[in-house]
């Protein structure tokens, strides 16, 4: 009986252990949200651009090699904050963001190039309004390499037609090509550092 109790602990226990041996060989990266910002603009007769207040996102890696990292980025919809009331209602709306029926905007890499030593392109899906398709995030790492913490700063440019925005805002002329600039600035709390391509 006693044997019996022990080789049930047994395989009980292990997994976890597994697991926690995993993570021990792999970084942990934290992002500090304090710091990072996600903004957008768009080119138009009257200023469109602002920023998101409500998002998380998360950097999670499977080795130290840098292009083994997924990034998930998880934006509340209806936080978009231009400073204007008016603008902020007509991109909650319908005719935009559709915030009530489509509450988040996300963003979901698939894959990690490495371009050059400080520049990665992460390919993904990117989802607005229910409708997905691939677009690509370009970032510019910053930071001294081995310290443990640092900036990636990308870029993403999509057509809002694609994901069903057609209409405009009146007495407002709007292009069709929205800018998405994301700051993130994070640490490596646990794990190995990270291996870059020279």
């Amino acid at each position: 009986m006693r044997v019996a109790i022990l080789c049930i602990l047994a395989s009980a226990l292990s997994p976890s252990i597994t697991r926690a041996q995993a993570s021990a060989d792999v970084p942990v990266i934290k992002i500090t949200k304090e710091d990072s910002s996600i903004m957008f603009n768009v080119k138009a007769s009257v200023a469109i651009n602002g920023t998101f207040d409500k998002w998380d996102a998360t950097v999670t890696m499977t080795s130290p090699d840098v292009e083994a990292a997924v990034l998930d980025i998880k934006i509340q919809a209806a936080s978009v904050n231009t400073g204007s009331g008016m603008k902020d209602g007509k991109l909650k709306g319908k005719d935009f963001f559709n915030a009530e029926h489509d509450r988040f905007i996300s963003f979901h890499s698939t894959k990690v190039v490495q371009t050059s030593p400080n520049t990665f392109d992460f390919l993904g899906d990117f989802t607005i309004r229910g409708v997905t398709k691939p677009e690509k995030l370009t970032f510019t790492l910053s930071g001294e390499r081995g310290s443990g913490s640092g900036e990636i700063k990308g870029t993403m440019a999509f057509d809002r037609k694609d994901y069903g925005m057609n209409s405009g805002i009146p007495f407002i002329k709007i292009a069709d090509r929205v800018e998405v600039t994301v700051d993130l600035k994070g640490k490596r709390v646990s794990g190995p550092p990270l291996v870059f391509k020279q």
